[in-house]
């Protein structure tokens, strides 16, 4: 059993050695973009490399500084230096150039090296936090995420890691922690956005001994993957969080829920887990308190309705991950018919901070209604697409255009896929609405979970709806037939429409479906599953009638593109030869 003070004493003195010591500090972005753009190889190649030469050097797998159009990131800080150097698309033929120009000769390579980080300025290179794409952020659930190795706890501990969790436990109390994040009006940042200290507070009087803290990572938006990038950046910062939720409602077990394949996440959560029992930060008597807590990995399989946090209840339990019927509320009966919370993986992240720096700190960063930060997923026709943590009120256009780069290519913007498949689609007039809960939904959209998917002028509006309730008919779960039967009729007049075989009536049957899903469905799958056919509609009509009336796709869009001149039913084995996230990505 160690106390945090002990922890920290052991944790700075390793901090200090890789940043102050006679070796070289070489860390590697493997989180899953860097990971996609060849990151193994090259750390791999490093380590070679330097064995080879027989140079010594701290080399880390860390996660993402945001920006993934550079990846893979090389970051070199040298003994002796106060900065630190990066290099951009680096590939395994770059490496003896990079580690003989700069680690061992102390000259900048120029054609990889694209800024520094740190207090002291390298020649030939900007400081990256006059880039945007950096400069622009305010990193707090992310604070971590491409500074340090994920899988040393010590580093995390040597950057104020536990020391919330310490604070809690020993100087505030649960009851402090439960008023300070009301205090902080942080709002889930699972899509709901309800207020994070208000949830807590229902399972405060709920009976125990064992209550749950669940963590949902399902995340099966496409376009949205900033949930997984935090577990594999930065994934203590999620269990001080969890553990921080435990304490202040008095839960004894937490759960992180993760859907299965995604091996990323789960080895370096597992790992974490693994690391936090070791130092007595899990388990019995936490850092020598009376609070006592336990944490595990649970799987789910490919269900996007699983992230509905009673169907996620539902697949801890091992059973078919299908929603609930509510009341009973989770805080009531939740896992096991067990008190639980549920939030996400980005809301439990901010928790630390918040405990850390109170919550008159976080709540004077972002809007009054809208507190902290916002993790924007930029994907599509965007210049610089990455993961980046904005303060809230910043507007789309401001996210699009100065952190993304805009629209590459010389090509305008046309539309904006915002909050996911059940989320909206706005048009540019949408770019002074500010990235805020109640902004956005005025403007016809939600947040979500953070996915933005940029289209530019060549883009199908009718085709990308069609795609978006292919995703939603494939993903329902079919427990309810307004869902069931409503999702599979949207989707027969969507391909209908995309066909150029509509019929005038087509878009009022869509809006009393919409109207009945809405009232009859269980969960918002249904509920929500006319939204990017409505946001569309209200954005992008004079499309829709161009297909229904002059059967044309003013893109140029051809029937054929997509569909098999010999499908005779609108949900056809050629039909489902194209995936929903592969005519996404392409965007």
């Amino acid at each position: 059993m160690f106390s945090y003070d002990e922890l920290k004493g052991t944790a700075d003195q390793r901090w200090k050695d890789l940043t102050q010591g006679d070796m070289p500090w070489i860390r590697v972005g493997t989180e899953m973009n860097g990971h996609a753009a060849g990151g193994f190889q090259v750390i791999d190649a490093i380590r070679s490399e330097l064995g080879a030469r027989n140079i010594a050097a701290y080399v880390d797998e860390v996660g993402t500084l945001g920006l993934s159009y550079a990846e893979p990131i090389v970051d070199v800080l040298k003994p002796g230096r106060r900065s630190r150097l990066l290099f951009r698309d680096v590939l395994v033929d770059d490496l003896p150039e990079i580690i003989d120009k700069y680690i061992v000769n102390d000259s900048v390579p120029g054609n990889k090296a694209f800024a520094y980080l740190g207090e002291e300025p390298i020649q030939g290179v900007p400081d990256l936090r006059t880039i945007p794409q950096y400069g622009m952020q305010q990193r707090v659930a992310m604070r971590n995420a491409g500074h340090i190795a994920p899988a040393d706890i010590y580093q995390y501990i040597a950057n104020d890691g536990y020391a919330a969790l310490n604070k809690a436990l020993f100087e505030i109390g649960a009851d402090t922690v439960i008023e300070e994040m009301k205090a902080s009006n942080l709002r889930g940042r699972g899509g709901a956005g309800f207020p994070t200290g208000l949830k807590w507070s229902f399972m405060v009087n709920s009976p125990g001994p064992i209550k749950y803290i669940a963590c949902n990572c399902e995340e099966g938006d496409p376009g949205a993957f900033n949930d997984k990038a935090i577990l594999e950046s930065d994934p203590h910062t999620l269990l001080e969080g969890m553990l921080l939720a435990g304490f202040s409602t008095g839960a004894s077990n937490g759960f992180v829920f993760i859907r299965h394949g995604h091996d990323g996440p789960i080895d370096r959560t597992e790992r974490a887990i693994e690391q936090a029992y070791e130092l007595g930060i899990l388990g019995k008597n936490i850092m020598g308190s009376d609070f006592s807590f336990d944490i595990e990995v649970s799987l789910t399989g490919d269900s996007y309705v699983a992230g509905e946090e009673t169907a996620l209840m539902e697949s801890i339990e091992g059973k078919r991950s299908m929603p609930r019927f509510k009341p009973p509320f989770p805080a009531a009966a939740g896992i096991w018919q067990k008190p639980t919370t549920i939030n996400n993986v980005k809301t439990l992240a901010y928790a630390p901070q918040i405990i850390l720096n109170g919550s008159e700190w976080f709540s004077g960063i972002g809007t009054e209604k809208s507190t902290g930060t916002a993790i924007a997923c930029l994907t599509g026709h965007i210049a610089y697409p990455g993961i980046y943590e904005v303060p809230m009120g910043l507007t789309i256009g401001q996210v699009i255009n100065t952190v993304g780069g805009g629209v590459p290519g010389g090509k305008s913007l046309k539309l904006l896929q915002t909050g996911g498949p059940l989320g909206g689609v706005l048009g540019p007039d949408s770019l002074d609405v500010k990235i805020d809960f109640d902004d956005m939904a005025a403007a016809g959209a939600i947040f979500g979970s953070g996915g933005l998917i940029v289209g530019n002028e060549d883009t199908s509006v009718v085709d990308l709806i069609r795609v978006l309730v292919t995703f939603c008919q494939y993903e329902s779960c079919g427990k309810c037939f307004p869902c069931r039967l409503g999702m599979t009729q949207l989707l027969d007049i969507m391909e209908r429409i995309a066909r150029f075989e509509g019929k005038p009536e087509d878009l009022d049957v869509c809006e009393r479906l919409g109207k009945t899903m809405q009232i009859g469905s269980l969960c918002a799958h249904g509920q929500l599953g006319f939204n990017p056919i409505k946001s569309a509609l209200t954005h992008f009509i004079s499309e829709f009638e161009e297909h229904l009336n002059e059967r044309r796709d003013p893109t140029g869009r051809t029937s054929t593109k997509f569909f098999s001149p010999k499908a005779t039913r609108p949900y056809s084995e050629d039909f489902r030869e194209v995936q929903p996230l592969e005519v996404i990505s392409s965007l």
